[in-house]
């Protein structure tokens, strides 16, 4: 399975920027819905890479993760803010799941501290919540934001965590969770029941669930971020591309990090479209631009075509 970067896809109003694009999701019409830290946290786009829209001026104070229903609703998580917020796509609110002032006592298990994703069930809508840096904890809720079930505690056996950090359903239903600092990403049924986990990968951080062709899981991985691995090669900063059964399919990206086209700095969030095509929205501004001196903004969203 073969992809190429969309050089200079989606060019922004005059002044505009992203800081960093956290998160990218697709609707039915193909219109591409970038979430970002700049001052204009959602992005609209068309599939050609035509700015359509804005929105979300000064409702978020740190936007983390965007999955878009069946209707078109988009649910956007704020780690910082605690909670999943259901918005129309023009950015009327919906529904507030969380309290934005009370975050859960660190890794009490309660909802939320921190959740960084969202997934819907294609069968009865339940949301699925990833929380996520301050918890170790999947949440499941009716489509109405009703609590129904959590599973998981801290660790590294199966059904523990290690910064849940996505969440994505298939075509059953079955739920699959980055299990970031675990190295791996873990299967489950919808009631929470340990399924099977997948080991060959590298801080998995971002998830998608094609359900469509079969189905395939698309699973942005993060590089290292220990000194003594810096310069080996094949450690994250790719997308690997998996079967319903975990079988390797394809590899976007290089050996190392890097920002040639075609090349990762820190894949965060990654959606495809219905013709095929990949979007990646890259943490690079908190990955290496802010640490560098001085500080610079470095590209964080990449459209690569299916070949």
């Amino acid at each position: 399975m073969n992809y190429r970067p969309v050089e200079g896809w989606g060019r922004l109003p005059e002044g505009w920027s992203y800081v960093e694009a956290t998160s990218v999701a697709v609707d039915a019409k193909d219109d591409v819905y970038v979430f970002n830290r700049g001052a204009h946290p959602v992005i609209v786009f068309d599939r050609e890479g035509k700015y359509r829209r804005s929105w979300g001026e000064g409702v978020f104070r740190r936007p983390h993760g965007i999955t878009i229903g069946p209707d078109g609703t988009l649910w956007l998580t704020d780690d910082m803010h605690h909670t999943i917020r259901q918005f129309t796509p023009e950015g009327t609110l919906l529904l507030t799941i969380g309290d934005p002032d009370q975050p859960a006592t660190l890794h009490g298990g309660k909802p939320f501290n921190r959740p960084t994703h969202v997934a819907l069930c294609p069968r009865t809508g339940a949301v699925y919540v990833s929380d996520g840096y301050g918890n170790s904890r999947v949440h499941k809720f009716d489509p109405k934001g009703r609590h129904l079930l959590s599973w998981g505690e801290p660790g590294t056996d199966p059904g523990c965590f290690n910064i849940p950090h996505n969440i994505a359903t298939d075509a059953d239903g079955l739920v699959y969770v980055a299990d970031r600092e675990n190295h791996r990403v873990q299967i489950f049924d919808g009631t929470g029941q340990y399924l099977a986990q997948w080991t060959n990968l590298h801080r998995p951080c971002g998830l998608f669930a094609d359900r469509r062709n079969g189905g395939l899981l698309y699973v942005g991985e993060l590089p290292t971020h220990l000194a003594v691995n810096a310069q080996v090669p094949n450690l994250g900063a790719r997308v690997s591309i998996l079967s319903i059964k975990g079988e390797l399919v394809g590899r976007v990206g290089g050996r190392f990090p890097g920002e040639k086209p075609g090349e990762f700095v820190a894949p965060h969030g990654c959606v495809v479209d219905s013709r095929g095509d990949l979007y990646v929205a890259e943490v690079s501004w908190t990955a290496q631009g802010s640490k560098e001196t001085p500080p610079r903004e470095i590209r964080s969203l990449q459209k690569f075509a299916r070949a």
